[in-house]
Formats: structure tokens, sequence, C-alpha cells
């Protein structure tokens, strides 16, 4: 899937729409998934088959579901999806309280 910004798809829309003649374009506003466009033309079941990525990327993004469950619902091998996450500038692993303290251990650990 291919993702694109506001401000790129303000420039150039017609990048946007040659992409969806091929797989849905996903718009994001700022670092959320905000839109997406997809060729009339498509079959609703590519469609479907298309959307399952960006679906479970979405869920995953808001913790809904964990990296496994979203892979197996995308579709897509834990591999592929991880680069499809990456291609969307979605973080795989976020940084919570007990990281900081974590990583203070193991500068300890490794000094």
């Amino acid at each position: 899937m291919y993702a694109t910004n506001v401000r790129s798809l303000k420039k150039n829309p017609s990048e946007a729409l040659r992409h969806a003649e091929q797989e849905p374009v996903l718009v994001m506003k700022g670092n959320e998934p905000n839109a997406l466009i997809f060729n009339l033309k498509t079959s609703l079941g590519d469609i479907n088959e298309q959307l399952k990525p960006a679906l479970a990327a979405s869920l995953f993004k808001d913790r809904v579901l964990s990296l496994g469950a979203a892979a197996q619902i995308s579709g897509l091998s834990l591999s592929e999806f991880i680069d499809h996450l990456t291609q969307l500038d979605i973080d795989v692993v976020v940084a919570d309280k007990q990281t900081g303290k974590e990583m203070e251990t193991l500068d300890t650990w490794l000094s």
C-alpha cells in the first residue's frame, strides 16, 4: 500500500491517483491515517484484500492488537508487516516508563 501525506497530495495529486490504479493509497495527516484513495475500477474483492494491511496497521498503532495479531489479520508475514509499518512511519516498539530504567541498567552492565 502506498502512503502519502496531505502536503504531498496537495502538491501532486496525480502521483497518488497513479498509485491508486495499482493499490489503495493511504493519506496520512500528521502521523495518523486519515483517508484512503482507491480506483473505482478495482473489484471489491481486491479492495478488501488490499485494505487488510491498512486496517491491521491502524489497529496495531492504536494498540488494539498485538504485532502478531495485526500481522495475521493483514495477511502478510510478520517481517512483511513490520516493513509495512515502517513505510507508514508507525513505531513497532514504543518506549514506556520502564524503558528508561532498563536502559540505565543495561548501561551499568555494559560499563
